[in-house]
């Protein structure tokens, strides 16, 4: 089976900027990726839970999506100055995908 290398970007962040950051993978024309609830984790400030949490806005979610690799750096670069100055991180890996024409 023949497989063929694209990059995976994840970013976790605060949900409020969710509805930003699909604007922005919008504009920049990716053209899928899947959002999760963060349920909970351990950061620079310790644990946390989304449980007992007061506010929507510090909730955190994680999105995914997988872009060829020539796109990857621009797109990352505009994650980034979305996000830099929120609580986040973004990550990018190599994948080896079956299917290179969804992405």
């Amino acid at each position: 089976m023949e497989t063929h290398t694209k990059k995976r970007i994840e970013v976790i962040a605060e949900t409020p900027i969710e509805r930003r950051l699909v604007d922005l993978l919008s504009e920049l024309d990716v053209q899928g990726y899947t959002i999760f609830p963060a349920i909970g984790g351990r950061g620079r400030d310790g644990v946390w839970r989304r449980e007992g949490l007061v506010g929507h806005a510090e909730q955190m979610f994680m999105l995914v999506c997988i872009v060829d690799p020539g796109r990857a750096s621009k797109i990352v670069e505009a994650i980034y100055e979305l996000i830099s100055d929120r609580i986040g991180i973004v990550s990018t890996a190599d994948v080896e995908v079956i299917r290179s024409d969804i992405f």
